[in-house]
């Protein structure tokens, strides 16, 4: 038995009241169990109970057996000094806290059927392991669930966004410009297209955002692409050939120094996404007179925001993947798919730290309804929810469902989901029923 377990049913009231007695006998009457602790100190904080008439109100700590207060060394920690019940599954002695005071214990009854349940979800071999159940909660309940998966979802990215943002010396154009560039990467280039953003500054190319070509020259040239011999075609190709010309004098002028260009990868990658490609339609959308975050920030609607992002290439492109080696003419595009990649997981989010960081509703609001707008994103993931009987009407619901998968089904973080703890629950009265929607 692990002692989350004992948590669960300590929070949610889901043991026999009639059989929570101290050492005399007498009945104890949980008021309030508490604030659930996840960090260092007592499990629960603030609790209050009533025992003999008496209110008590400190903290309340759970172990699986009693001896593990002294095993956990709490006995020496005067941080569980305040500790006013200790509530165990096995009493097999008394303990003491730093005072030398004796710890009231007292044991857990519950029904055996609820640690059946929870052993039988965290032991399905299925990652979603209640998906053969989950349509028994209502759609409502789930949908509450889902909501506040998107918002732990985005506070987690924000840790990423706050690290690159205090990185750039506080520049919001310079994180934004780094972020979108790792997603011009979609994970076989993440990492050249990562140390491109930190070589070339979005400073320096700010400068020169009402030139294209420009652009286009710094992006190819600090990424190593106009090495001599790189592309062997391209010896005669004029195009190529005033790339290189322009950004020696770029280049001297800010002290750029180029990445080296094998680090780029071609290999199994469709043309339409070999990085020559990617590099001038992150040129296309840099090459934006005010800046891109600015005007990002400007779009109030979602039309107005796909608008920047959905993009052509440069018309060298148009008719090659590489340089100096011509193909079949058409229009490459970012397309809708490749937009809202950048949306769901650069755009949006840095929106939303954005606003947070600037204690503006507003924004963080306009960042979560945008993302509502978004197609659902078709994924492996979002098809595992689909056979379990979860459908998805949009990217906010999908952004929902991965970190759902990811950070508590993969984990087996049953009791910590509320859909698990219910389902573990169900047929029994919570006390605290409104903890399922309201807390994370």
């Amino acid at each position: 038995m692990k002692e989350e377990f004992l948590h669960y049913l300590w929070k949610y009231n889901l043991y026999d009241p009639d059989k929570l007695v101290d050492n005399e006998g007498n009945k104890i009457e949980v008021l309030n169990p508490g604030e659930y602790n996840r960090d260092s100190g007592p499990d629960f904080f603030n609790a209050r109970l009533k025992i003999a008439g008496t209110e008590w109100a400190g903290n309340v700590e759970i172990h699986i057996k009693a001896s593990d207060f002294d095993n956990h060394q709490h006995n020496i920690d005067p941080a569980f000094d305040n500790v006013i019940l200790h509530v165990v599954a096995e009493n097999d002695r008394k303990v003491y806290n730093s005072r030398g005071e004796e710890v009231l214990t007292t044991r857990l009854i519950y029904d055996p059927k609820l640690y059946e349940k929870y052993i039988d979800l965290v032991n399905n071999p299925f990652i979603i392991a209640c998906q053969s159940e989950i349509n028994k909660l209502d759609q409502i309940f789930i949908r509450h669930w889902l909501n506040s998966l998107v918002i732990e979802r985005l506070q987690e990215k924000s840790e990423q966004i706050q690290k690159i943002f205090s990185e750039t010396g506080n520049d919001w154009e310079e994180t934004f410009y780094r972020l979108l560039s790792r997603y011009f990467g979609f994970r076989v280039n993440t990492e050249p297209f990562e140390m491109l953003a930190s070589a070339l500054p979005f400073r320096i190319i700010r400068k020169h955002s009402d030139s294209r070509f420009q652009i286009e020259a710094l992006l190819f040239g600090t990424a190593g692409m106009l090495e001599e011999g790189l592309f062997k075609e391209a010896l005669n190709d004029e195009y190529y050939i005033n790339l290189m010309k322009e950004y020696k004098i770029l280049s001297a002028k800010y002290s750029l120094q180029p990445l080296h260009g094998w680090i780029w990868k071609f290999a199994r990658l469709r043309p339409a996404n070999f990085p020559t490609i990617r590099l001038s339609q992150l040129a296309a959308m840099l090459s934006v007179t005010g800046g891109l975050f600015s005007r990002t920030l400007e779009a109030n609607h979602i039309g107005q925001l796909k608008d920047l992002f959905e993009v052509t290439v440069s018309e060298y492109w148009n008719d090659h993947f590489v340089f100096g080696k011509k193909s079949r003419h058409f229009c490459k595009s970012t397309g809708s798919d490749a937009t809202n990649i950048f949306l769901i997981n650069a755009v949006i989010p840095v929106m939303f730290v954005f606003g947070r960081n600037r204690d503006s509703l507003d924004i963080c609001e306009k960042a979560i309804s945008f993302l509502e707008e978004i197609e659902p994103e078709t994924n492996s993931i979002i098809s595992e929810w689909h056979s379990a009987g979860i459908t998805a009407d949009s990217a906010f619901i999908t952004q929902a469902l991965i970190q759902l998968r990811n950070s508590y089904c993969k984990k087996r973080r049953c009791l910590d989901c509320r859909i698990g703890a219910k389902l573990i629950g169900i047929g029994k009265i919570f006390k605290r029923h409104d903890e399922l929607i309201l807390e994370p």
